[in-house]
């Protein structure tokens, strides 16, 4: 007896049962919508390629193991599908668990409906759309059919929602949820279509948390590796960069061998943290070694022939600071002291001892010329502090001009002051800055007094300000008259507009006539 199987109208293929001798129904695909998802309702999320290896990835947890993929779940023993009767065939008993309990076909009859003749309809947003044929079933076997591959793709979704929960690693999350995006629109289901689509919308939402959440533990992960890492290279060049005269070098060769012991093992079992990266902290770690070997080497090479060459140098610089410990040309010679300093800095060193004694004498030639500098300076101060005391005094009486009642007066007495000041002469090093500040504040109100005094009586703002006013009051008696013929003729429109404008222009001519107020 041939059978006839079940039609799905979105792709005419025969869904889910053995091959058979007799040709498939196909349904017209003209009876079946399309339905289009764009790419775009489903984000893409940008994650960069983590460089961590597997070995890296934390293992799974008990709950997430319970999981199956969705591969898996698809992969699991499905019962067979009632094969419907050819016409005038004798009713064949259906399989135990095709068909849907009272309480699900009640359910599936919520979204759904069979004709006799096997077609079957979902709804959607409030309208019908065929999904199907299931010919020589009833009504309920052929609802049962397809409410039953609506109940596959809402498994999958759970199954993705548990797995989420779970925090299973993301990878192939999105995908999944695609996959199951494309099964729905094929409309050949039957069930809550839409609330399947906004489960869909919520797990898109979880993943990219999910993802976000990951990235973070990896980025965490891999901060904390590069900060040890960075902390062996800059241990390194700052060993390297010690002066080669006072390092300690048998410490900081056992500790140069240790980082490299550490930069190796991190290497070998460390995050990976990316070729440039680590390229670029190697290049540094092995310049720091490179420079350390160098100064070891030329130190103990150099040493012993240096400390002569160093001696020379050094005495060479200590007649220039004896010659120079004498002199009265104060400025001159502190420049040269510290060309001096300098070239001291610069020169190798000698043996210790010979160093110590060396620095000795030039710092005692600097000692004696800043000590008879120091000598005349303090006599100085001491000349100037009378000359303290009369600015000081000038001081307190420009402030008595303070706040400036009339400034022909105030600069009057002012200009007197300055006068007295340039007479006074010359104050202390130390309390030269305080006092020039304490007169430049009663200059400085005075200076802008004379200002303010100006923009007042400046002839030209004040007749720019008197046309702006009298346009303005030109302009607002027309806008009253525009409001006026508004109020009559109703129009709420030209009202508003009228209202908007005028109430512009006032404030703008209170503006104008305040301005017009500081001229007078």
């Amino acid at each position: 007896m041939a059978r006839i199987h079940p039609v799905d109208e979105t792709d005419h293929t025969v869904m889910e049962v053995p091959a058979v001798e007799t040709p498939a129904v196909e349904t017209p695909a003209a009876e079946v919508p399309a339905v289009e998802t764009p790419a775009a309702e489903v984000p893409a999320l940008e994650t960069p390629v983590a460089e961590t290896p597997a070995a890296e990835v934390p293992a799974p947890t008990a709950a997430q193991r319970r999981i199956p993929s969705p591969a898996a779940f698809a992969a699991r023993p499905r019962p067979a599908a009632p094969l419907p009767r050819a016409e005038g065939a004798a009713a064949a008993p259906s399989p135990a668990g095709t068909s849907l309990t009272g309480t699900s076909l009640a359910t599936a009859a919520k979204w759904g409906r069979a004709e006799e003749d096997g077609h079957v309809y979902v709804l959607i947003d409030g309208e019908e759309q065929p999904v199907g044929q299931f010919p020589g079933a009833s009504t309920d076997e052929a609802l049962s059919y397809f409410a039953r591959k609506f109940d596959d793709v809402a498994a999958a979704i759970t199954l993705l929602e548990q797995r989420v929960e779970a925090k299973a690693p993301s990878a192939d999350m999105h995908k999944t949820v695609g996959h199951l995006r494309e099964q729905l629109a094929e409309r050949n289901a039957v069930g809550d279509i839409r609330g399947a689509e906004q489960r869909l919308d919520s797990l898109d939402l979880s993943i990219k948390a999910l993802e976000v959440a990951e990235r973070a533990v990896h980025q965490a992960a891999r901060a904390v590796e590069l900060k040890s890492r960075e902390a062996i290279v800059v241990e390194a060049e700052e060993i390297s960069g010690q002066d080669p005269d006072s390092i300690q070098w048998k410490t900081s060769s056992s500790r140069m061998n240790e980082l490299f012991e550490l930069w190796k093992t991190a290497q070998k079992n460390g995050m990976r943290l990316g070729r440039n990266t680590e390229e670029a902290l190697w290049k540094r770690f092995r310049a720091a070694r490179t420079d350390f070997d160098r100064h070891r080497r030329a130190y103990f090479s150099a040493l012993d022939s240096n400390n002569s060459a160093a001696k020379s140098v050094k005495e060479n610089i200590i007649a220039e600071a004896e010659a120079l410990s004498s002199s009265t040309d104060w400025g001159y010679a502190a420049g040269e002291y510290r060309r001096l300093m300098d070239q001291w800095k610069a020169a190798p060193r000698a043996s210790r001892k010979d160093d110590d004694a060396l620095w000795a004498r030039f710092r005692g030639a600097q000692d004696k010329f800043f000590a008879a500098r120091q000598s005349v300076n303090e006599e100085l101060d001491q000349e100037f502090s009378a000359n303290l005391v009369v600015k000081e005094a000038l001081i307190a009486e420009a402030k008595l001009l303070l706040p400036i009642q009339s400034l022909a007066a105030a600069k009057k007495s002012l200009q007197s002051i300055r006068d007295r000041w340039e007479a006074a002469g010359k104050v202390p090093r130390a309390d030269m800055q305080r006092v020039e500040a304490g007169l430049r504040v009663v200059e400085d109100a005075v200076r802008k007094a004379e200002e303010d005094n100006w923009r007042r009586t400046d002839p030209e703002a004040k007749a720019r300000t008197s046309s702006a006013l009298s346009q303005l009051e030109a302009t607002i008696a027309a806008l009253r008259d525009d409001l006026a013929a508004a109020e009559a003729t109703g129009d709420q429109r030209k009202l508003t507009k009228a209202q908007e404008a005028l109430a512009a222009r006032e404030l703008w001519l209170e503006q104008i006539q305040k301005a017009a107020e500081d001229f007078d």
